[in-house]
């Protein structure tokens, strides 16, 4: 066959795409997209395939071979089972913004990309109309996450009053987008306007805190790929963890009683993602005055709710079917509260009809009387 133009996905990713490529298949077990969706082409050794082969130039990129790079919700637990720790959501990523360069993105995912400034208008509206202070001199800036704000608007007001009650010296709220949806959706260049005005608008911040874990993980792994860096980021659970003895000890032990116990569910980007297990546990426990109860598979291994990576956009039933799971194993161990510390999981948990809390909610509530 006619060699077709290489992309520059194999300059970037060669040893990880033949590693994938020649490799057994034996992280297909922990891809919720593969146990679910059970085709061949969606397992991680399936998505990595077609990409090594377009990357290669064997194939072309069209929009029937390249949609399998968004048959991916970022969770890394294939990472976690690989011997090579190969990170296939980078390298899916990448392949996006092949993919949309070429102008072969699905659907829904360009859609993400027309639909992201009104994104924007709504999350500044939002921030207007709650009047969330943005242009004072305050050196520290919190950054909610978008989904928090437009989707969970107690949440993300119960957010601001963690950090503020946490942070000393002033607080300012970032009116941006991380522009982790253009990611998602293979517009590297959106992505990196958008990169470079949330940077703008830190200037003369000294200290940013983070709420939601897919910003935080956009700021601190992707921004630097880029070449985007910024001052001092700091996730609001490791504030809040190192202050917990602040916290009022066991303050809602009698609401975890009444609610029949609470299960943490581990958000893939910030467990996974930038290693915060214990954190979260830690603040639980100091609130309830017990750890939280687990689900089977739990930290590193822990299952992902389907929502990440534009998943519950370009593959809607297939993202909920996954989220399904997760909820029908929490019910058939004893159901309870449902914790998180994700504003799309919490999201997703709560569309599926499963009573569910932000752990800064908590938190919140045990302190400053603002839960939602």
């Amino acid at each position: 066959m006619t060699k077709l133009l290489e992309l520059e996905l194999f300059a970037l990713h060669d040893g990880a795409l033949q590693h994938c490529v020649y490799c057994p298949k034996l992280c297909r077990a922990t891809c919720p997209v593969a146990m679910v969706d059970g085709g061949e082409t969606v397992t991680p050794w399936g998505k990595m395939a077609m990409a090594y082969y377009q990357a290669r130039g064997d194939l072309s990129v069209a929009a029937e071979h390249g949609a399998s790079a968004w048959d991916c919700c970022a969770c890394y637990a294939c990472r976690e089972r690989c011997e090579h720790r190969i990170e296939v959501a980078t390298v899916l990523t990448d392949a996006r913004a092949e993919v949309a360069g070429a102008g072969a993105a699905p659907g829904p995912a360009q859609a993400v990309v027309r639909g992201f400034p009104k994104l924007e208008q709504e999350l500044a509206a939002a921030l207007d109309e709650w009047d969330a202070p943005g242009k004072d001199e305050a050196r520290t800036a919190l950054l909610i996450g978008c989904s928090y704000v437009r989707h969970s608007p107690a949440v993300a007001r119960a957010i601001w009053a963690v950090a503020s009650t946490f942070v000393t010296g002033g607080l300012r709220v970032i009116r941006s987008c991380c522009g982790l949806p253009l990611l998602n959706a293979g517009d590297r260049p959106g992505f990196e306007r958008a990169a470079h005005k949330l940077a703008a608008e830190l200037r003369g911040v000294e200290r940013l805190v983070v709420a939601d874990p897919g910003c935080a993980h956009t700021l601190l792994v992707d921004y630097p790929r880029i070449g985007v860096t910024l001052g001092t980021v700091e996730l609001l659970v490791d504030l809040v963890f190192r202050g917990r003895e602040r916290l009022p000890a066991g303050r809602l032990a009698e609401q975890c009683e009444r609610a029949g116990g609470w299960r943490y569910h581990d958000p893939c980007q910030l467990g996974r993602g930038l290693g915060r297990y214990e954190e979260p546990r830690q603040i639980l426990t100091h609130l309830c005055g017990q750890a939280p109860a687990e689900f089977q598979r739990a930290r590193q291994a822990a299952d992902c709710c389907g929502v990440g990576g534009l998943l519950a956009v370009t593959r809607p039933e297939l993202s909920r079917a996954i989220c399904d799971e997760r909820l029908a194993e929490h019910r058939r161990l004893g159901a309870g509260l449902l914790v998180t510390g994700c504003g799309e999981s919490l999201r997703r948990f709560r569309a599926g009809g499963q009573e569910t809390a932000d752990i800064m909610s908590l938190v919140a509530e045990a302190w400053v009387g603002e839960g939602a």
